[in-house]
């Protein structure tokens, strides 16, 4: 089976394009091993909040959440940007609808789909 290609990113990678919204990336600059731990507890925090969720407990995910958005804040793709400058977060906006739509429009249409499901 061949290995499904990721996001599009753009040209200066500060976001991946999922579903045609922007999505803001890990730091470059995070070394690699922390990068790793900052991950690892991202993933145990969602499954944490997952095991709330069917428990029924509301203080569990509050909690999980809560671990969830310092893991992200970690990582860069939350809370302050990373890259210098006073460019805004574009995060959960539209690719075609900011600076980055002449660059959207060019991508191929499947890559413009990424993340839409099979059959979009």
């Amino acid at each position: 089976m061949a290995e499904q290609p990721g996001p599009p990113v753009t040209p200066d990678g500060r976001y991946l394009v999922v579903r045609g919204r922007l999505w803001r990336r890990s730091d470059p600059a995070l070394d690699e091993e922390h990068r790793a731990e900052l991950v690892a507890e991202l993933m145990a925090a969602r499954r944490a909040k997952g095991a709330a969720l069917r428990a029924g407990d509301a203080a569990g995910v509050a909690a999980a959440k809560q671990r969830v958005q310092a893991a992200k804040e970690g990582l860069g793709e939350r809370g302050p940007v990373w890259w210098p400058g006073d460019e805004p977060d574009l995060t959960g906006r539209m690719a075609r609808t900011t600076g980055y739509a002449d660059w959207f429009a060019a991508l191929p249409a499947d890559e413009q789909r990424y993340g839409a499901g099979r059959g979009s």
